[in-house]
């Protein structure tokens, strides 16, 4: 791996300019994804190694962005706890039997990566074969996000049967929880064994609980995973949506580097978790809607809330929308890459 910026910055170690990759690079914006996408649904491709490497490689050969990230969904695992799933294009996975009872936890199979998604790590090696200057992200989902899923059933807005488990048999929850950290550590080891560099969990809704919730029942499991995984010397990363209120907390989860929403400055979290741990983020993506000019000047924003340079991977707040020109994403990655050589140079 010749192109090690990401891995460098993620270390707090010096790097020539700013990295950049994005969340969902891989995806629908992109017209080779599309044509892809109109031959195979989303699940057969993520399960073909050769397909899912391909659509990992399309951004990485567009754009010159720091790395590819498997192309995979978060849900992917839940093959391997015998959970019955589909996911809609429009809505995301979909579980027909949601897990709300004990019985419900403890009738979940065994999870075992290498028997039930031995394609991801497949996919992450090809991309290898076929791209040897840059580094493959591999990710999971967070321990909140995927039991949202299983209880709902599918997204939710204001979680009510996840709520009321949580509530009303907490016990039962932390039961689930225990259950998916286990399952995770084993996804991403098997993914870091296949050669993905960078370990990312994306716990997109924990933003929906308080501080109290967080620090109660779910800042240990993430702490657990985190000094699981940190054997594997991959440098990890948490991003999460809608958490401005948990920074402190989040801080404290044992992660090499936040991923931040672009709700709060980068500043501002820098200051309250302190320079020990790296940031990612955190264009709002709907700029990459918006004019060169408007991408320029707002990833400008971005950049100078970390006016070293130091210990700041860039990206987006969330992932691309699929509305957006392929060539607003090319500007986005040439002048990050630009400016943040001119930031070293202060």
């Amino acid at each position: 791996m010749r192109r090690d910026r990401l891995v460098r910055a993620l270390r707090g170690e010096p790097t020539d300019t700013t990295p950049i990759w994005l969340m969902r690079q891989a995806g629908r914006h992109l017209p080779g994804y599309r044509k892809l996408r109109e031959a195979h649904p989303l699940i057969e491709i993520a399960r073909t190694p050769e397909l899912a490497a391909e659509v990992t490689l399309e951004p990485v050969r567009r754009y010159d962005v720091d790395a590819g990230v498997v192309f995979a969904d978060i849900s992917l695992p839940f093959l391997g706890l015998g959970v019955p799933f589909s996911i809609d294009p429009g809505l995301g996975p979909v579980v027909s039997h949601p897990v709300r009872s004990r019985s419900d936890v403890e009738n979940l199979t065994e999870f075992d990566a290498r028997t039930s998604v031995p394609f991801v790590g497949k996919a992450i090696e090809r991309f290898l074969e076929l791209e040897s200057e840059r580094p493959i992200i591999g990710f999971a989902g967070g321990p909140f996000t995927l039991a949202s899923y299983l209880i709902e059933g599918g997204p939710s807005r204001e979680y009510t049967e996840t709520k009321r488990l949580l509530y009303s048999d907490p016990a039962t929850f932390d039961r689930l929880i225990e259950r998916l950290v286990r399952m995770t550590v084993d996804y991403l080891r098997l993914q870091a064994e296949s050669g993905a560099a960078v370990l990312q969990l994306f716990d997109t809704w924990v933003g929906a609980v308080s501080p109290a919730v967080f620090e109660r029942h779910l800042l240990e499991p993430l702490r657990s995973i985190f000094e699981n995984l940190r054997a594997l010397g991959r440098p990890t990363i948490y991003f999460s949506t809608g958490s401005s209120h948990l920074v402190e907390l989040l801080g404290r989860t044992g992660a090499d580097a936040l991923g931040v929403d672009w709700r709060e400055p980068l500043g501002r979290v820098r200051s309250r978790v302190g320079p020990g741990i790296a940031l990612q983020g955190n264009l709002d993506p709907g700029v990459l809607l918006g004019s060169s000019e408007t991408v320029r000047h707002e990833s400008r924003r971005v950049l100078d809330e970390v006016p070293d340079g130091r210990s700041h991977v860039f990206n987006l707040g969330h992932g691309i929308l699929p509305e957006t020109d392929p060539e607003r994403v090319r500007d986005l990655v040439e002048f990050v890459h630009s400016a943040g050589r001119e930031l070293r140079k202060r």
